[in-house]
């Protein structure tokens, strides 16, 4: 980089302050853009470390979040505590590990109880940034994140933990013409069969059949329509 100093006025040209500058003006001025190129580049390699930190530190505790996700939703016993520390956080104590893993479980099951959506969870994080103890910004993103990922899935493992009795699975139907009946009248007019799949969490499947003429139908229509408007009623009052 030249200079082009300005004396009494007047602009000199760069070959002239050259010259007139003795070697060790020379020497000096290159040592210190030396110095000025090495701190640059050692600023930009801290930055690149530090960006990769972070990665791997968010990729971890996404890690952690998965795991808990596996052991404490999905039903996942492969999945243990021992496991995620020793391929997750190696380097820490396993108390501090404790530490991390509660605070992180107690974070899902709030915001898993309440089935957060994207706003409530915006809320509840930024508060609990803004809590002694709680988590950082960083570990906000990533639980956010996650949240969103998983949100459908946990909610619906929620749901089937709660069950106790058996829970519609599946419906299928079809319309045959009946062949065979005590009454003539009634020989090839059009049913309709309808198989349910019934079953419990983790149990096989049941199966009922069910077998309805047209009046059967229109009944069952009227009461689902019935149930659909009660149902609709008390979204709206809420």
């Amino acid at each position: 980089m030249w200079y082009r100093p300005k004396i009494r006025g007047r602009n000199l040209d760069p070959i002239v302050v050259i010259r007139q500058m003795n070697t060790t003006e020379l020497r000096k001025k290159h040592v210190f853009d030396l110095l000025l190129v090495v701190k640059s580049r050692e600023c930009r390699h801290m930055t690149s470390i530090l960006i990769m930190a972070e990665t791997d530190v968010a990729k971890t505790l996404s890690g952690l979040l998965n795991g808990i996700a596996q052991y404490c939703y999905y039903n996942n016993t492969d999945i243990t505590e021992e496991l995620l520390k020793n391929e997750l956080y190696p380097n820490i104590s396993q108390e501090e590990f404790r530490v991390l893993l509660e605070k992180m479980k107690g974070l899902l099951r709030s915001i898993a109880s309440a089935d957060m959506d994207l706003n409530q969870l915006e809320a509840f994080l930024t508060a609990q940034t803004k809590k002694q103890g709680g988590i950082t910004s960083g570990q906000a993103a990533v639980i956010a994140k996650f949240w969103k990922n998983h949100r459908a899935k946990i909610r619906e493992s929620l749901i089937n933990q709660s069950r106790w009795e058996n829970a519609l699975r599946n419906m299928s139907w079809r319309v045959d013409l009946k062949t065979q009946s005590k009454n003539v009248d009634q020989i090839n007019t059009p049913v309709a069969i309808v198989e349910l799949e019934l079953g419990k969490n983790g149990q096989e499947s049941d199966f009922l059949c069910l077998e309805f003429d047209e009046a059967k139908v229109n009944h069952v229509v009227k009461k689902l329509a019935e149930i659909e408007e009660s149902i609709t009623s008390l979204t709206q009052s809420t």
